[in-house]
């Protein structure tokens, strides 16, 4: 509103202005005089006012009329002009518009209309960093990979879209199961852009299926680095390569330098179970067992694992059964109620012959948690007590088809592994695996193996009625003899009794 009054009243001021110099100029006294090729011409000021400012429009207007012809001529020789650029907004607005159409059929997963909108708008664009980019991903989600992987190779051409390039190609080669390429490609890629968390998981997943631990080392220091990855977990799985490449250098026979980096693995990581019983066999060799026996109860105490127990009993070979069950006392104690140091005990108290002592060690394991070691322990306490055979052979029957327990399984795949290795052999991850029991399963048994503990039962119950049978039997037989001689007795009484009569 206000602004409108503002409006009105300056316009009311340029009338007043321009009348009050209307009036001045008629008003005023003589004018103007022009003289040109014998022509004269007087002009009252009013006129020569207003000739003037014709004069100024007809130039004004002859100028435009010059610009108007150079822009034509600049267009027909192809020379950028209003003209030109009248042509080229159109272009690029049918562009930008086939452009924002394909990236939404790329979204919906439509291939082949991205793809035909992509071609479009590479007719209408000249900016192949998108056009050529939303080719690429159309013709990938279209299943037609080698007009993907060209669209991807003029992207690394171009210095700008080098990256993108090297990182769909890269893509491609995994999928293909071409390591050995996708390797390059990655360590390519990983020095175009270092900090690229995706390109750092694939050059380390690479890295460590080619066992090169030195640069999947490097490739875990970068990402530490970025922040892309946690210190704690940079440290265990710095520790997990450097255990790698601990085995790695035994292997080769360079048992110093193995022992030097199996002792840095257990320093980065000391509950790393493989690493601490590397590292336990280091020092053992070394003569320290004190600093083997340190190890192991550090990593007991985070984890208990039958391969602990095992390098802890070869740090005395040829102690008694009573010695080692004393100096196991130690390792058992910080984890009294674990399974596996329940299980530990009960087999050195077995290793001692103390048959009561390992059942009350193993407790209730066999009802709760029965699996097949478990269950071996049990035949071997019921051998001890001087259990019959078929009991024993009823627990060993329950041990072959009960669980095997704990072992190295894949936390991404689930796959079971016999030993520790840094990746899963199945999924390739790397440091995925943990010890834990598999997944319960039922699995079908044809050939009657899950039926041999009711067998053994069966046959314990046959062996007890036929033991009874026979009892019985010896015991008709005795009372029928009884009987016999009462028979007999009675008939020489009678016998005897009839003679005085005659």
């Amino acid at each position: 509103m206000l602004w409108s009054i503002i409006k009105i009243v300056v316009f009311l001021g340029l009338v007043v202005a321009v009348t009050f110099g209307a009036s001045y100029l008629l008003e005023l006294d003589g004018g103007v005089r022009i003289v040109m090729a014998g022509v004269e011409l007087n002009l009252t000021p009013m006129k020569a006012v207003i000739g003037f400012v014709l004069l100024l429009v007809l130039v004004w207007l002859l100028l435009k009329l010059a610009s108007l012809l150079i822009a034509v001529l600049k267009f027909i020789n192809g020379d950028e002009t209003a003209i030109s650029r009248h042509f080229d907004r159109n272009r690029q607005e049918k562009g930008y518009r086939a452009l924002t159409e394909g990236m939404m059929a790329l979204a919906s997963g439509d291939g082949n209309t991205a793809m035909s909108r992509a071609s479009k708008a590479e007719r209408y664009l000249k900016k192949p960093e998108l056009t050529t980019l939303l080719t690429a991903q159309a013709a990938e989600l279209s299943g037609n990979r080698a007009k993907a992987e060209e669209a991807y190779k003029r992207l690394v051409a171009n210095k700008d879209t080098r990256f993108v390039g090297v990182r769909g190609i890269l893509r491609q080669k995994l999928v293909d199961g071409d390591t050995e390429t996708a390797l390059k490609l990655a360590e390519t890629a990983f020095g175009l852009k270092p900090a690229h968390p995706e390109i750092q998981d694939a050059l380390l997943q690479l890295q460590t299926q080619k066992a090169d631990w030195t640069g999947a080392r490097a490739t875990l220091n970068a990402k530490l680095k970025h922040g892309t990855l946690p210190r704690d977990v940079h440290k265990r799985r710095d520790a997990v390569l450097a255990l790698s490449e601990a085995r790695e250098v035994a292997e080769e026979g360079r048992d110093i330098a193995a022992r030097e980096i199996a002792i840095e693995a257990n320093r980065l990581s000391p509950h790393l179970v493989p690493a601490a019983v590397m590292a336990a066999h280091s020092y053992i060799d070394q003569g320290n067992k004190r600093y083997a026996a340190r190890v192991i109860r550090k990593a007991w105490d985070a984890q208990p694992h039958p391969d602990l127990a095992a390098v802890f009993a070869a740090i005395e070979p040829d102690e008694t059964p009573t010695q080692r069950r004393k100096r196991f006392d130690k390792l058992i104690k910080l984890k009294p109620d674990h399974r596996e140091a329940r299980l530990l005990d009960a087999e050195l108290h077995i290793a001692k012959e103390d048959f009561p002592a390992a059942r009350r060690a193993l407790g209730d394991l066999a009802e709760s948690d029965p699996d097949a070691r478990v269950l071996t322990v049990m035949a071997a306490i019921e051998r001890g007590e001087g259990a019959p055979d078929a009991v024993v052979k009823g627990w060993l029957a329950r041990a072959l088809t009960a669980p095997r327990g704990p072992q190295w399984i894949c936390d991404k795949c689930l796959h079971i592994h016999a030993d520790w290795v840094p990746a899963c052999e199945n999924c390739h991850a790397f440091d995925t695996l943990a010890w834990k029991s598999p997944p319960a399963s039922s699995i079908a048994m044809p050939t009657g193996v899950e039926m041999l503990p009711l067998i053994v039962g069966q046959l314990e119950d046959q062996r007890a009625k036929a033991e009874k049978s026979s009892a019985e039997a010896a015991t008709d037989t005795t009372d029928a003899k009884v009987i016999d001689a009462e028979i007999v007795e009675e008939a020489k009484n009678d016998d005897t009794a009839r003679v005085p009569d005659r």
